[in-house]
This record gives structure tokens, sequence and C-alpha cells, in this order.
């Protein structure tokens, strides 16, 4: 924790100093469709996963679905923004866990009921943390910081414009 903590002091002293070097346009994610609903996605140093979705809608049901990747993908978020707060705090984590769930309704995505939306619903974080010698209210503030700086979590409450080029062959 004690190179977690100095390394996240230090990109913070670096970007203090240096603003115009803290904004970037983050790395390409592409999806190529492999079989039916079955996707393929890369990044440009080797990044991978795959999604299908369920049989219900014309799937495998071979691989996670994109749903759950962003769970996932907030869940993964929040633990490591609440691991790295705590470590510049100083505080050895001796348990840290987080679960992610939400509430979705079906019709939105498959277009049945347009006042319905694709997306979730709502969204349920749970922390389970313990630290030695590191009160409730200080381990509940931690999390609750690593809820409010994750940038999945913030993508997710804010509205985050999205443009849409198409490249027709």
């Amino acid at each position: 924790m004690t190179s977690i903590g100095q390394a996240v002091t230090a990109a913070t002293e670096y970007l203090t100093a240096h603003p115009a070097e803290a904004a970037y346009t983050d790395t390409l994610a592409t999806a190529i469709v492999e079989d039916g609903l079955r996707i393929r996605v890369t990044g440009p140093h080797g990044e991978k996963t795959i999604t299908d979705m369920s049989t219900s809608v014309g799937g495998g049901a071979t691989a996670p679905s994109p749903g759950w990747l962003l769970r996932a993908a907030e869940a993964s978020c929040v633990a490591t923004l609440v691991a790295m707060r705590a470590a510049v705090l100083g505080h050895t984590l001796a348990q840290l866990e987080v679960t992610v769930d939400s509430e979705s309704d079906d019709r939105g995505i498959l277009g049945i009921d347009p006042a319905v939306p694709a997306g979730p619903l709502s969204a349920r974080v749970h922390v389970r943390m313990a630290a030695e010698g590191v009160d409730r209210a200080e381990l509940e503030s931690i999390a609750r910081w690593g809820i409010d700086h994750c940038p999945v979590c913030d993508a997710l409450r804010r509205v985050v414009p999205v443009s849409l080029e198409v490249d027709i062959r």
C-alpha cells in the first residue's frame, strides 16, 4: 500500500504543477462481431475481452454480457479508487470487496417502449472493507471518496455527450 500511496501522491503533485498534461484521449476499444451476438473487443495494447448475449435474445450465452461488463467495470473501478485513497491516507486494508448490481427493464433495450431507458434504471454499490485501527466513519469516508472519484460512476451519473460517425462501405 505504501508504493501505491507514493505513486498517487507523486502523480497528484505532478499534475497539479502541469495541469495541461492531465487531459488526454482514452485508448480505443474496437468491437467486431465474431458470430451472432458474440463480440470480440480489442484495444491497441493487446487488451481483449469477449461479450455475448443471453439465449433469450438470440445470443449464445458464451461470455459475459456488455451490461455485466459495465457492472464489473464499476465494481473494479470503485475498488481501485478505494484502495488508492486508503493508501494515500496511510491505511492498510485487511479486506476490500465491492459488488455492483442494477435494476433494468428489457423493454428499453428491445425498443418495445420508447419511454423505458435502454440502460440500467438504478444501480447499487456495496463496499465491504476492514482496516486495523481505522474507525467506521473514516472507512465510510474512504468508500464515498472512491465512488465520488470513480470515472465509471461519474460517467453513469452525468450526461456524457456521445457522437456517432458511420462509415458505410
